[in-house]
């Protein structure tokens, strides 16, 4: 990443929902909790996180869903299902995309493991 004005571009599977993220990640992470491996139906989840103001959702609209009641909601594509964002509540001040929903997805590596404790066992990364 190289600055305050580079944009992300991303979507869903289908293309119904585009978006542009702009500026610097706040974090770009591992996420083990059981939430995420059954949200995405993957081992572990990769979450690059913006503060809201710094994304845009230029095509389409995500639609949410309260996974954790008051805690935290989840994005959806609802015509292909694919997986694009979570945030935690009540207070929405940033937004976590799934790293796979972005067009340079490569270009944005996890520093950090949250909910190791949660991690499969048989799950083996580089870092850790």
């Amino acid at each position: 990443m190289s600055g305050a004005n580079e944009q992300l571009e991303g979507g869903c599977l289908c293309g119904a929902i585009r978006f542009i993220a702009t500026g610097e990640p706040k974090g770009i992470y591992w996420c083990h909790c059981e939430s995420c491996r059954k949200h995405s139906g993957a081992p572990v989840s990769v979450f690059v996180a913006f503060d809201r103001e710094a994304y845009t959702v230029t095509k389409g609209a995500i639609t949410k869903f309260d996974s954790s009641p008051g805690k935290t909601r989840r994005g959806f594509c609802a015509r292909c299902g694919s997986t694009l964002t979570c945030e935690s509540l009540p207070v929405t001040k940033e937004t976590h995309f799934h790293v796979g929903a972005f067009d340079q997805a490569a270009r944005l590596r996890p520093t950090k493991h949250y909910f190791p404790e949660e991690r499969l066992p048989w799950l083996h990364t580089s870092d850790a």
